[in-house]
Protein backbone atom coordinates (compact mmCIF):
# COMPACT_ATOMS: atom_id res chain seq x y z
CA UNK A 1 0.00 0.00 0.00
CA UNK A 2 2.97 2.29 0.59
CA UNK A 3 3.89 2.28 -3.11
CA UNK A 4 0.36 3.30 -4.01
CA UNK A 5 0.51 6.18 -1.53
CA UNK A 6 3.91 7.20 -2.86
CA UNK A 7 2.64 7.13 -6.44
CA UNK A 8 -0.37 9.19 -5.39
CA UNK A 9 1.90 11.75 -3.72
CA UNK A 10 4.10 11.99 -6.82
CA UNK A 11 1.00 12.54 -8.95
CA UNK A 12 -0.30 15.19 -6.56
CA UNK A 13 3.06 16.97 -6.55
CA UNK A 14 3.10 16.89 -10.34
CA UNK A 15 -0.38 18.39 -10.52
CA UNK A 16 0.55 21.08 -7.98
CA UNK A 17 3.68 21.84 -9.99
CA UNK A 18 1.65 22.13 -13.17
CA UNK A 19 -0.71 24.59 -11.50
CA UNK A 20 2.19 26.69 -10.19
CA UNK A 21 3.76 26.58 -13.63
CA UNK A 22 0.52 27.68 -15.27
CA UNK A 23 0.24 30.53 -12.76
CA UNK A 24 3.81 31.66 -13.50
CA UNK A 25 3.12 31.50 -17.23
CA UNK A 26 -0.03 33.60 -16.85
CA UNK A 27 1.84 36.22 -14.82
CA UNK A 28 4.58 36.18 -17.43
CA UNK A 29 2.13 36.81 -20.25
CA UNK A 30 0.70 39.71 -18.27
CA UNK A 31 4.20 41.16 -17.87
CA UNK A 32 4.85 40.76 -21.59
CA UNK A 33 1.56 42.45 -22.48
CA UNK A 34 2.21 45.34 -20.08
CA UNK A 35 5.76 45.82 -21.34
CA UNK A 36 4.65 45.71 -24.97
CA UNK A 37 1.86 48.20 -24.30
CA UNK A 38 4.26 50.58 -22.55
CA UNK A 39 6.81 50.34 -25.37
CA UNK A 40 4.13 50.97 -27.98
CA UNK A 41 2.91 54.01 -26.06
CA UNK A 42 6.45 55.42 -25.75
CA UNK A 43 7.10 54.76 -29.43
CA UNK A 44 3.90 56.51 -30.47
CA UNK A 45 4.71 59.53 -28.30
CA UNK A 46 8.23 59.68 -29.75
CA UNK A 47 6.81 59.57 -33.28
CA UNK A 48 4.32 62.31 -32.49
CA UNK A 49 7.10 64.55 -31.13
CA UNK A 50 9.16 63.92 -34.24
CA UNK A 51 6.27 64.87 -36.54
CA UNK A 52 5.70 68.05 -34.53
CA UNK A 53 9.36 68.94 -34.94
CA UNK A 54 9.19 68.17 -38.66
CA UNK A 55 6.17 70.40 -39.05
CA UNK A 56 8.06 73.24 -37.37
CA UNK A 57 11.27 72.81 -39.35
CA UNK A 58 11.96 75.55 -41.89
CA UNK A 59 14.71 73.94 -43.92
CA UNK A 60 15.32 70.68 -45.66
CA UNK A 61 18.57 70.15 -43.73
CA UNK A 62 16.79 70.58 -40.41
CA UNK A 63 14.10 68.10 -41.48
CA UNK A 64 16.76 65.55 -42.44
CA UNK A 65 18.53 66.11 -39.11
CA UNK A 66 15.28 65.57 -37.20
CA UNK A 67 14.56 62.42 -39.18
CA UNK A 68 18.07 61.05 -38.62
CA UNK A 69 17.90 61.75 -34.89
CA UNK A 70 14.52 60.05 -34.73
CA UNK A 71 15.72 57.00 -36.68
CA UNK A 72 18.77 56.62 -34.44
CA UNK A 73 16.74 57.05 -31.25
CA UNK A 74 13.97 54.71 -32.42
CA UNK A 75 16.50 52.03 -33.35
CA UNK A 76 18.28 52.30 -29.99
CA UNK A 77 14.96 52.14 -28.14
CA UNK A 78 13.86 49.13 -30.18
CA UNK A 79 17.15 47.35 -29.51
CA UNK A 80 16.88 48.05 -25.78
CA UNK A 81 13.29 46.80 -25.80
CA UNK A 82 14.25 43.64 -27.69
CA UNK A 83 16.96 42.94 -25.12
CA UNK A 84 14.55 43.60 -22.27
CA UNK A 85 11.93 41.30 -23.80
CA UNK A 86 14.41 38.48 -24.38
CA UNK A 87 15.48 38.72 -20.73
CA UNK A 88 11.83 38.73 -19.70
CA UNK A 89 11.09 35.63 -21.79
CA UNK A 90 14.13 33.91 -20.28
CA UNK A 91 13.09 34.67 -16.72
CA UNK A 92 9.52 33.55 -17.44
CA UNK A 93 10.78 30.26 -18.88
CA UNK A 94 12.84 29.67 -15.73
CA UNK A 95 9.87 30.42 -13.49
CA UNK A 96 7.56 28.18 -15.52
CA UNK A 97 10.01 25.27 -15.38
CA UNK A 98 10.92 25.66 -11.70
CA UNK A 99 7.87 23.79 -10.27
CA UNK A 100 8.66 20.77 -12.45
CA UNK A 101 12.18 20.42 -11.07
CA UNK A 102 10.99 19.17 -7.69
CA UNK A 103 8.32 16.89 -9.12
CA UNK A 104 10.83 15.36 -11.54
CA UNK A 105 13.19 14.70 -8.65
CA UNK A 106 10.35 13.11 -6.65
CA UNK A 107 9.39 10.92 -9.59
CA UNK A 108 13.01 9.88 -10.11
CA UNK A 109 13.43 9.04 -6.43
CA UNK A 110 10.16 7.08 -6.47
CA UNK A 111 11.35 5.13 -9.51
CA UNK A 112 14.66 4.37 -7.84
CA UNK A 113 12.94 3.16 -4.68
CA UNK A 114 10.70 0.86 -6.73
CA UNK A 115 13.72 -0.49 -8.56
CA UNK A 116 15.50 -1.19 -5.27
CA UNK A 117 12.44 -2.97 -3.88
CA UNK A 118 12.14 -5.09 -7.00
CA UNK A 119 15.80 -6.11 -6.86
Amino acid sequence: MSNLDDASNVGKESLDGAMRSFSAMTKGFQQIAAETTEFTKRSYEQSARMFEQLAQSRSFEKAVEIQNDYAKSAYQDWLAQATKMSELYGSIAKEVYKPFESSMMSAANFGQSLAKQAA
